[in-house]
């Protein structure tokens, strides 16, 4: 079992997508959050620390975690699927990106 933690700025649009995408999966656990500070969800050092891979939208989104929580990141997977914040929640077109872009951190 792999834990993923999909990250993007304020969880409530791609991040929440990604989590409900890849919990189907059999051999993966899925949890989400935002680095903004109105975040749905926070991410947390202990989000971070429960990942195998940790999975971020933007690149802006990867500088932040890395600011924020540079000991929890040492020595995870940090993985960027360079989507930008243009879709909404479940929008086929966002699913159908994500699953397309699932093999940066699914091998």
């Amino acid at each position: 079992m792999r834990n993923i933690l999909f990250v993007c700025g304020r969880n409530r649009l791609r991040s929440p997508t990604a989590e409900q995408v890849f919990a189907a999966l059999s051999d993966v656990e899925t949890d989400s959050g935002g680095v903004a500070d109105d975040a749905e969800t926070p991410v947390s050092a202990e989000q971070i620390a429960w990942a195998d891979v940790v999975v971020v939208m933007e690149r802006a989104h990867q500088r932040r975690l890395k600011r924020r929580f540079p000991a929890a990141l040492a020595g995870k997977r940090v993985v960027c699927l360079d989507i930008p914040d243009r879709y909404t929640f479940l929008q086929p077109e966002l699913v159908a990106l994500l699953e397309a872009r699932a093999h940066r951190f699914l091998r």
